[in-house]
């Protein structure tokens, strides 16, 4: 997904603030959701986030573009790992890098869910259990 670094998006420092990467990070994730699953999933379940982890590697400015990547990681019954990387597109210098802990829940009584298997087979990385916080300085 391309994002172009808006004028809001800059904190008092010059550059982009910490929480509009969490806000891409989100983006990404729900973009995903909604190009990848279908229409009956995306109506009986929604997401909530139980954990955001978020290397900060280089600062994004205003004019930059940004190009969000996401991928499926870990899963257990009802916690769903997702990667995302941040990257300026002009010369591809990861700026942000990101764990997030999904829970799925019921649409209708909003408690935490188990998925059909064919949510599992396209939301999660076969055969691995969620582990231990990403190495800042490594990618798991």
């Amino acid at each position: 997904m391309r994002i172009a670094v808006e004028p809001a998006d800059i904190d008092a420092l010059g550059h982009v603030n910490n929480v509009v990467y969490l806000r891409w990070v989100q983006d990404i994730a729900i973009a995903h959701w909604k190009a990848a699953a279908n229409a009956a999933d995306q109506e009986k379940l929604l997401w909530i986030v139980v954990r955001h982890e978020i290397d900060y590697k280089q600062a994004a400015r205003l004019g930059d573009a940004i190009v969000a990547r996401t991928w499926v990681g870990a899963a257990t019954r009802i916690k769903f790992e997702r990667h995302t990387e941040l990257l300026r597109a002009s010369d591809g210098c990861l700026l942000a890098k990101a764990r997030t802990v999904w829970c799925p829940i019921d649409a209708v009584t909003g408690k935490p869910t188990s998925v059909s298997a064919e949510v599992r087979a396209g939301f999660s990385a076969a055969g691995e259990e969620i582990g231990p916080p990403m190495n800042a300085d490594k990618r798991r």
